[in-house]
């Protein structure tokens, strides 16, 4: 007994305000044995003389003890203890007089239901049936809504007996939605209802079989609301989220109710929103359904009406903080709604309905219908981008005469709506129309210029605006957003005047600063010229020295703390001008720009966490890097300390149920994935951003300073190689430790072969595994490439058999992925919602597959060219899939690419390859003359590698490819756009057979033919075969390249010009000193040399000379 009430005593202590109790409270009871803990709390919560309290916090810690360690605790217990807490909890269900502690008391029963489900669906627990049962059917309403409340919890407590019970399941939902006395009842059962839904969401069957019980839910829904209650309304935003289909047969009423109580001003702003929410998810989950119901969607103009619920605020246009969007504010979700609904449902049926509406507004005399109707046209730009782009003239026209507006916060819409369209349709917005047909060029240049003239000139224009900083500062926004974007060519016609407004600005602004203390404005201005720096480059140069000494003035005297982000913004800004002015430019003031950077990285410590001038510094330090080379490597030792600290900030995680999720927000800075049976994994995002961020910074020193970075590879390596695998973290943090792993390899290559291998071996399991585990394409497809480019820098022997074998079974894993998303795609193209918008998003889907089978390509590219023939026979796993790839029903890419990887078996593991010949070599023979130039293209490159490193077995196939390989180059189409990559490679194939295969031609005959197709533009490592081969017959006078009395020497000459004009010969390249010596043998012959030069154009000349100077 003293022990229990020892025990009340932690309880209370565990929810004292004073966080030194709670803490000591916490640490004791963590050191109480589980069994034990099971006893007294169960104990605490049946003794009806605790207080509430006590009895809900014991209540929330058993179930709490049941989720995190059940494993851990249960099994452990006696037969008897088990059958007793089973016994305790149904009876306290009974016998609980509170209605707050049996809820709780539920919560147990549910979470205990779901772990004493088997293996084998067995629920392990049948008295609890039998309970539900029971209760569910009782006169007592408590016992009826503990049923349903257990259900809820736990919809899948029936085990394998599901479909067994699937009527009396329905039947008793069913009764207890029709319970007209008791409306918390019918709440109830309508969330249980939903509930077993989403539990249920893809079995089809199921689905179709619970349609009748949805009338009922949106029935609760209703009623609910009007009780206060938004829980089932909650529930109807997760069903349209997760199993959208259900509610099909229902849609129109389900719309009909949503838009009812969205437009209904006596419920709460949090309600509307939640029954917009379930329009906006629909448009994101199933927007071909939705798009059927367009008189449904007509209406949806009810966002734009919660956009004009704004408050007139004498102050907002002086205010010197930009506060974060009020998200909780009818007015900021209906913006955001508007941008999701615009997205989802396609500009073809948005754009249409909306623009008139947003027009009328445009024009309303209450500047509240004008500010919402610029944000609108903000909002849609995304969703709309196709729609909009074609009027784009007229709409920007017209959003310019709103920067004149009488009203301060509509010019600010007006600014947001030209920044976010700069954004949205960049670099289309900036210049409009630039790329039509020639004949019409300098018309549309002209036109180009009067668009960006008369948006620079209005956001200018806007930032004189002195009496309202907040409008100024926005307009300035807007400028950085058009900027960033902006084409440089077209940008410096308006250089000077940009700049010297910019410059006026700044100095009246920095003198505000000094007198009154405001910086709103200063701040974008700055962010401003460093957009315009980073856009101009060189160009900027003329202006550096208006623009330096203030800005140094700024660093080194902005140090309070309500300065901070000024100081930070302004650091970024002196890094950008400094890269884009170059280091020649930049030098004079380096120096003192890295004792100012250095200063504050000495203060770096004495920062909070939170400081906005951590991530800058961060940035500046890297660009620092870029424009001062090898020479910043002496910076490391102040620079790597903070930046690894920021590099390594580890997130918050929690592994939360849903009673535990209500009393955290997202709001908080948590994010959330749903993890199905009532649980959550979450993650605190504060701190994520700046993280990736030096990630960033940390691949941008190796890729910059190589082996100057060595002394780091160690620490970053220890880092990196862990943020592979945590898949809750910000994408970039991913990308950014998948792009190291093979720059930190070449920094560390300085050390030596073995220093080398154990860094790679480090790294090696957790690519592979990162390989087979990361969820996101985008990622994945990063880790697969530097994947593949550590296999090339480590060679032979970089992989043991048990990476082989995990490789493999990835690789095979991933093409099984990729045919089976192929099926899956067809099928949706059958649904019965399938329609043109449903295709642009397969095509998108199609397109990521494609990618990473790529990416497939290049790791098989790296260990063939790694392992050569020694591979093959682990190869042989992965050959049904890859020539499943080449058959002729295939899409083009997968084709492509499957010739791709059989163009890499031939080229390193011959002869061997030539066992697989029966797999590939006709549809390769056959694919020379597909109608897909990219096919060809690989078909052709096959042929190429056939004949160079085949060997005597693929012979025939040269000879018989040879004519389709001319009739592809003799096409009269063959140089266009499309089709002439594949052209040069069928060139380079001829070439190579001539070379390599001369039996399998009549050289003569071709020779002069291919002479005649050269030189090759494109591609350029083709290029470089073509003029080895040329070098080759010239070297030994071949009589049909140099022509009688070397009469083709002229021709010789336009092809090595054109060829190094274009950069297809760089001076890297061996064949560059071949063909230089050629030149110079010619200058030997004064009337030869004049005979060649003179056919050849100025750029022509000068490439010539080029060559001879750097060769």
């Amino acid at each position: 007994m003293a022990e229990q009430q020892q025990f009340y005593l932690l309880l209370g202590n565990l929810m004292s305000p004073d966080n030194n109790v709670r803490k000591q409270a916490e640490e004791t009871y963590d050191t109480i044995p589980g069994q034990n803990k099971i006893t007294f709390l169960l104990q605490a919560i049946r003794d009806a003389s605790a207080a509430e309290e006590v009895k809900q916090m014991a209540a929330v810690l058993l179930r709490r003890l049941l989720s995190s360690s059940f494993e851990e605790i249960y099994p452990g217990l006696t037969l008897e203890m088990q059958t007793a807490v089973k016994t305790e909890l149904l009876t306290s269900i009974q016998q609980e007089t509170s209605p707050n502690i049996r809820k709780k008391v539920c919560d147990i029963a549910a979470e205990l239901s779901r772990n004493l489900i088997d293996d084998d669906g067995n629920n392990q627990w049948p008295e609890v049936l039998k309970f539900l049962f029971d209760s569910v059917n009782s006169d007592n309403v408590g016992l009826r809504e503990a049923a349903l409340h257990i259900f809820w919890n736990f919809p899948g407590i029936f085990g394998n007996q599901q479909q067994h019970y699937m009527e009396v399941i329905k039947r008793m939902l069913v009764q207890c939605m029709q319970d007209q006395e008791n409306p918390q009842i019918r709440t109830l059962a309508a969330r249980a209802a939903a509930s077993f839904v989403l539990s249920n969401e893809s079995n089809t069957a199921l689905l179709k079989h619970f349609a009748d019980l949805l009338p009922g839910i949106l029935q609760a829904v209703n009623e609910s609301c009007y009780q206060g209650d938004d829980s089932v309304l909650k529930s109807l935003v997760e069903i349209a989220d997760t199993a959208p289909k259900y509610l099909r047969p229902n849609l129109e009423a389900t719309l009909q109710l949503c838009l009812k109580l969205c437009a209904d001003t006596n419920l709460t702003n949090m309600q509307r929103q939640l029954a917009l929410e379930v329009i906006v998810t629909l448009s994101e989950t199933a927007a071909a359904m939705l798009r059927k119901h367009t008189a449904i969607v007509a209406q949806i103009p009810q966002m734009l009406a919660m956009m004009v619920d704004l408050e007139d605020d004498d102050e907002w246009a002086m205010a010197d903080e930009l506060e974060d969007d009020d998200f909780d504010s009818n007015a900021v979700a209906g913006e955001s709604a508007l941008d999701r609904i615009a997205c989802g449902l396609g500009g073809k049926i948005i754009l249409p309905m909306i623009k008139q509406h947003i027009m009328q507004m445009l024009q309303n005399p209450d500047w509240k219908y004008r500010h919402a109707g610029l944000m609108a046209l903000s909002a849609i730009g995304e969703g709309c981008h196709q729609q909009m782009e074609a009027i784009l003239q007229e709409i920007v026209s017209f959003v310019l005469l709103f920067c004149s507006d009488p009203h301060p916060r509509v010019r600010y819409a007006a600014c947001n709506a030209i920044g976010q369209m700069a954004t949205d349709f960049a670099p289309t917005f900036q210049k409009k129309f630039h790329d039509k047909v020639s004949d019409m060029k300098n018309c549309l240049i002209c036109y180009v210029r009067q668009v960006a003239d008369f948006v620079i000139s209005a956001l200018l224009q806007t930032m004189e605006d002195q009496s309202n900083p907040r409008v100024q500062a926005h307009a300035a926004a807007a400028l950085i957003n058009f900027t960033e974007d902006c084409p440089k060519s077209l940008l410096i016609p308006y250089l000077d005047s940009l700049v010297q407004h910019l410059h006026v600005i700044m100095v009246a602004k920095l003198q505000e600063l000094i007198q009154k203390g405001t910086k709103l404005v200063l701040e974008q201005v700055v962010t401003s010229i460093a957009s315009v720096a980073d856009t101009a480059e060189e160009k900027f140069v003329p202006y550096y020295d208006l623009f330096m000494p203030s800005l140094k003035h700024i660093v080194e005297n902005a140090v309070q703390k309500e300065l901070r982000l000024l100081r930070g913004k302004t650091i970024e800004c002196i890094s950008l001008i400094g890269l884009a002015v170059g280091k020649e430019k930049f030098m004079p003031d380096a120096s003192a720009v890295m004792q100012l950077l250095l200063k504050t990285q000495t203060d770096f410590n004495d920062l909070e966490d939170d400081d906005p001038q951590i991530s800058y510094m961060i940035s500046a330090w890297a660009r620092m890097c870029k424009i001062l080379g090898k020479e910043f490597q002496q910076y490391l030792p102040v620079v790597m300390g903070p930046l690894m600290k920021t590099a390594s900030i580890k997130p918050e995680v929690a592994l939360l149920d849903t009673q535990d999720m209500e009393n955290i927000s997202e709001d908080d800075g948590w994010e959330f994935v749903n993890l199905g049976d009532q649980q959550s994994f979450g993650i605190k995002t504060a701190g994520l951003e700046e993280k990736a961020t030096a990630c960033q910074m940390l691949v941008c020193y190796a890729k910059e300073l190589k082996e100057g970075f060595v002394e780091y590879t160690e620490q970053v390596v220890k880092l990196m190689v862990p943020l592979l695998n945590v898949p809750l973290t910000v994408s970039r943090v991913r990308v950014a430790a998948a792009e190291s792993m093979p720059l930190l390899l070449e920094c560390a290559r300085v050390r030596g072969p073995e220093y080398l291998t154990q860094m790679w071996h480090f790294m090696c399991d957790a690519l592979i595994k990162a390989i087979g585990t990361e969820p996101d394409s985008d990622v994945l497809s990063e880790i697969m490439h530097s994947f593949a480019k550590c296999i090339e820098l480590m060679g032979d022997g970089c992989l043991n058999n048990e990476h082989f074998e995990e490789l493999g079974g990835i690789l095979k894993g991933k093409l099984e992925e990729h045919f089976k998303n192929q099926e899956l795609r067809q099928a949706k193209r059958q649904d019965e919602d399938y329609d043109e918008q449903v295709e642009e998003t397969l095509q998108d889907e199609d397109e990521n597959d494609v990618y990473i089978l790529t990416k497939v390509s290049d790791i098989l590219h790296s260990v063939f060219s790694s392992y050569k023939e020694k591979v093959l026979p682990w190869f042989e796993q992965l050959l049904q899939l890859i020539v499943q790839l080449i058959c002729p029903n295939r899409p083009w890419a997968d084709r492509q690419w499957g010739l791709c990887i059989f163009d890499d078996v031939v080229e390193h593991c011959s002869p061997s390859s030539f066992k697989y010949a029966e797999y590939f070599l006709r549809p390769m023979v056959q694919s020379l003359c597909d109608s897909s130039p990219e096919v060809r293209q690989a078909a052709a490159y096959g042929v190429g590698v056939m004949a160079q490193y085949g060997g005597e077995n693929y012979r025939p196939f040269c000879t018989e490819a040879l004519p389709l390989l001319i009739r592809v180059i003799q096409a009269a189409d063959s140089r266009s756009k499309e089709n002439v990559n594949a052209t040069e490679n069928c060139i380079s194939a001829v070439g190579k057979v001539m070379r390599f295969r001369p039996e399998c031609v009549n050289v003569n005959e071709i020779l002069p033919h291919w002479l005649s197709w050269l030189p090759l533009n494109e591609d350029k490592e083709e290029a470089v075969h073509t003029f080895d081969f040329l070098c080759d017959l010239i070297e030994s006078n071949n009589p049909i390249v140099l022509g009688p009395d070397n009469s083709n020497l002229p021709k010789i000459f336009l092809i090595i010009a054109e060829g190094v004009a274009n950069e297809s010969v760089k001076s890297e390249d061996a064949c560059s000193k071949r063909l230089a010596n050629v030149i110079r043998q010619v200058q030997v012959s004064a009337g030869l040399w004049t005979q060649c030069v003179s056919t050849l154009n100025e750029t022509q000349q000068k490439a010539i000379q080029d060559l001879l100077n750097t060769a």
